[in-house]
């Protein structure tokens, strides 16, 4: 899975990362590495929390590996 991420530095020098795709999906970090793997686990928890939302049937299940 390919999500577009967005970073830019704030007034306090930190990093800050949004997934425009995953609403409320944002992250931070002091450098820019530690923002990318910060977002990294946002986004697997995001689409942690919304699978849990919603039953789902077993055989229309996809992995996705990224």
């Amino acid at each position: 899975m390919k999500l577009h991420v967005v970073i830019e530095k704030d007034e306090a020098g930190y990093y800050v990362a949004e997934v425009p795709a995953l609403p409320g999906c944002l992250s931070q970090g002091k450098t820019y590495d530690e923002a990318m793997g910060n977002i990294k686990e946002a986004v697997e928890g995001w689409l942690e929390v919304m699978e849990s939302k919603q039953p789902h049937d077993p055989s229309t299940l996809i992995e996705v590996a990224f």
